[in-house]
């Protein structure tokens, strides 16, 4: 039997089982309840090394049963509400610089400022002449959140917020070569709330932009289909999340990273493209079809050194799935 597999598939299980519950509005879950319990994880892998150097079927049944009860009160746990998990944000409180910054409610024509789960808040930066020139950096923050990138747009940026429970706000910056856009969320009590709803996030980038995606993510699904942008650095640091990426060939290198806690993470490149991975993977499980390992931890493509684009994938993760395919 091997042991780490079966736990790191049950801890996804269990991760996977509590956000499709949440999604259906079946249980209300509060991350920010457990996150102070997560020692309770290297115990578990503690008990675990230990028995899988004795090879004893008895020690594997403990390890499986301490991790089942480790799972059952953490589902208990997170479904008790914490001393801010009623207090929801009424109003709206935008945080900008002195660049424009444009939002409205919905198609109904809701226009007050009480928040519920039907509105939705759409968010939009536009395009300027003297954005086509430099380089788009946006830096995304948040968490209890599903992100999602819904295709392209003639405006720099767009984005709308769904079912929403927090704020949000879209600020702009701009130096001699870089134009920042920071899209975050203001209320960190609830940030671990997938409650009533949680935050679905749809947004949209213009293709001429050469853009530098940096996420932080503290507990989310994220699904983004690059393959028509010009993205030339993704860097992605979160907790209990799941992250779907696909990469075009639309640039000579593009780097990507990733950080991750527990996490299922799936990354899509061309096959037209030499790819390198370098990952530190700990207990996680990887799967990278279509390379060969030349080292400790590094893997590439056959065409790698013949290739004139190239994208150089890095990997951190503890307890996560790390998968990479070509297509």
């Amino acid at each position: 039997m091997r042991l780490n597999r079966l736990i790191w598939g049950i801890l996804l299980l269990f991760i996977g089982g509590v956000l499709l519950l949440q999604n259906f509005n079946v249980i209300n879950f509060y991350w920010g309840n457990i996150w102070r319990f997560w020692p309770m994880l290297l115990i578990i892998f503690g008990v675990n090394i230990l028995f899988n150097k004795s090879n004893s079927n008895t020690g594997q049944i403990i390890s499986l049963v301490l991790l089942v009860a480790t799972l059952s009160f953490l589902f208990f746990r997170g479904q008790q509400p914490s001393d801010y998990s009623d207090n929801f944000t009424k109003h709206l409180n935008l945080k900008n610089n002195d660049d424009a910054l444009s939002f409205n409610w919905d198609d109904e024509g809701n226009s007050d400022d009480t928040l519920s789960s039907a509105n939705q808040l759409s968010f939009s930066e536009p395009m300027v002449p003297a954005d086509s020139t430099k380089e788009t950096v946006l830096n995304i923050s948040g968490g209890g959140i599903s992100f999602n990138l819904d295709g392209e747009t003639t405006a720099l940026f767009d984005a709308k917020v769904k079912n929403k429970r927090s704020n949000f706000s879209l600020n702009k910056m701009i130096t001699d070569s870089l134009t920042v856009l920071n899209f975050k969320m203001l209320d960190k009590n609830n940030k671990f709330n997938f409650g009533e709803g949680g935050n679905n996030v749809d947004f949209r980038l213009n293709k001429s932009s050469i853009w530098t995606v940096d996420m932080k993510l503290g507990a989310g699904e994220s699904d983004f289909d690059f393959e028509h942008f010009k993205v030339r650095t993704f860097t992605f640091n979160g907790g209990a999340s799941a992250l779907k990426l696909k990469f075009g060939a639309l640039l000579p290198i593009a780097d990507v990273v990733v950080k991750s806690g527990v996490a299922d993470i799936k990354i899509e490149v061309p096959q037209t493209v030499g790819c390198r991975i370098t990952a530190k993977t700990g207990l996680s499980s990887k799967d990278f079809n279509g390379f060969d390992k030349i080292g400790d931890g590094v893997y590439q493509t056959s065409n790698y050194n013949s290739s004139t684009k190239k994208i150089f994938i890095k990997l951190d993760g503890g307890l996560s799935s790390f998968e990479v395919d070509r297509y």
